[in-house]
């Protein structure tokens, strides 16, 4: 299906840097991240988290380097893990120089908050030795003093202002590989911050919504501020900050993606809310689907819907669609026509051999080209 005029986006046109292999910027495709929870200096621990984030489809994943010893523990999860990781840094030099030489493929560290510019020019030295790009990370809760005290609180100024200072930094020691964010955890400030930045430089920019919430509302808080600056094409690669595992974070951030359009990974199910129409329990279904599912990566849609009114016309707009009918017996579309009918019993199992079979030729298209 071709797109329409109405779900286009133009994306803003940044300058490219890679994290690792991941190329971040330009015209590559927006890159999801998260970042572990786990002590740094717990190996095993945070591998196994790392482990599951690329399950569900991380493209980078942050690590915490507070102290010497999490540096140290760094080289030993970067050796057993898929992904680019990023150390993330707070103020202390040599913990940047440590991760550059345990194998870090960025740094996330403000430049202007790391002492003279002697230790800057180390910090920049060893990332241009080990081909190790930056983020200029700006929070909110976290403005330096005299921007503080230049416009009274943080706003949108302030931030923007902040992450340039940053910025020259890096530019006056040769230094442009590097992104930059510009975070808080009000939806407004972030957003205005954003679109700010993003008209005051080209650098690639790293989406987020700082201390956003739980599950349910950082991802609502998130699709909200995230979603306006992707909609008007602003944004690089995102972060869903959640508190919760990493792997949701993953998993948000790429239904953020997908309902724009601009990442398609995995089962994408069109389902109805059900009601007192429904030929089958719609929500037990969608639920047992979404669980059956998960290992697909293939970008397939799907439509389950329980009754006659709507079933039809959303089961044209997708690969494979269940609409509910009487008497126990219930619609099948395939390439949006009607194909045949299954009964209760059957359908679950039925709709994954479906979905698997079409994931598999997709997968096998893609192979061939």
């Amino acid at each position: 299906m071709s797109v329409r005029p109405y779900r286009q986006i133009t994306r803003r046109k940044s300058r490219q840097i890679f994290v690792g292999s991941v190329p971040v910027g330009g015209d590559s495709p927006i890159s999801v991240q998260t970042m572990t929870n786990t002590p740094t200096t717990d190996v095993a621990a945070t591998v196994a988290q790392i482990k599951r984030a690329e399950a569900a489809g991380v493209d980078i994943v942050r690590v915490s380097c507070p102290d010497e010893d999490s540096t140290k523990a760094l080289k030993d999860i970067i050796a057993q893990v898929s992904v680019p990781v990023v150390a993330d840094i707070h103020f202390h030099y040599r913990r940047a120089i440590e991760a550059a030489e345990a194998g870090a493929a960025c740094l996330r560290i403000n430049p202007g908050n790391i002492g003279s510019a002697d230790r800057v020019r180390e910090v920049v030295k060893a990332a241009k030795d080990h081909n190790c790009s930056m983020r200029i990370g700006v929070n909110a809760g976290s403005l330096e003093k005299h921007l503080l005290e230049k416009y009274g609180e943080p706003c949108p100024e302030a931030m923007v202002e902040s992450a340039l200072e940053h910025a020259r930094i890096l530019e006056d020691n040769d230094f442009r590989e590097f992104k930059i964010s510009v975070k808080a955890s009000d939806v407004f400030l972030a957003v205005a911050a954003y679109q700010g930045l993003a008209e005051a430089c080209d650098y690639p920019l790293h989406l987020g919504i700082t201390e956003a919430g739980g599950l349910i509302g950082g991802t609502v808080k998130s699709a909200i501020g995230l979603g306006n600056l992707l909609w008007a094409g602003i944004g690089d690669t995102i972060r869903v900050s959640l508190s919760a595992a990493p792997e949701e974070e993953v998993k948000v951030g790429y239904d953020i993606l997908k309902s724009l359009g601009l990442r398609v990974r995995g089962v994408n199910i069109v389902s109805c809310p059900s009601c007192a129409r429904q030929g089958f329990d719609v929500v037990k279904t969608v639920e047992i689907l979404e669980k059956r599912l998960a290992h697909i990566t293939a970008p397939v849609t799907l439509s389950i819907i329980g009754c006659v009114v709507n079933g039809p016309g959303e089961a044209r707009e997708t690969m494979v669609g269940l609409t509910g009918g009487g008497n126990d017996s219930h619609m099948v579309y395939v390439g949006g026509n009607p194909d045949h009918k299954i009964d209760s019993p059957s359908m679950i199992d039925h709709i994954v051999d479906l979905v698997e079979a079409k994931a598999a030729a997709l997968d096998a298209a893609k192979n061939k080209e």
